[in-house]
């Protein structure tokens, strides 16, 4: 079971993401397998900004968790 805290930090997440996604209300659309693998290659050289990328295109996978979680 994921601890409350969690959710309630996932949830602000996810609003926060809602209101600052250009008013669609959507999560970014997931990545092609060759953006994923270049950017699962950049991460693991420790590139920041590909880490941030991949969670961010990954968000529908992790709110579909929580919800049937």
């Amino acid at each position: 079971m994921i601890p409350a805290w969690i959710l309630l930090l996932l949830n602000q997440f996810f609003f926060t993401l809602r209101l600052s996604g250009g008013g669609s209300g959507s999560f970014p659309r997931p990545l092609k397998a060759e953006e994923e693998r270049r950017y699962l290659e950049l991460s693991a050289q420790g590139d920041l900004e590909a880490r941030n990328k991949l969670i961010e295109h990954n968000l529908r996978l992790v709110a579909h968790i929580v919800n049937n979680g």
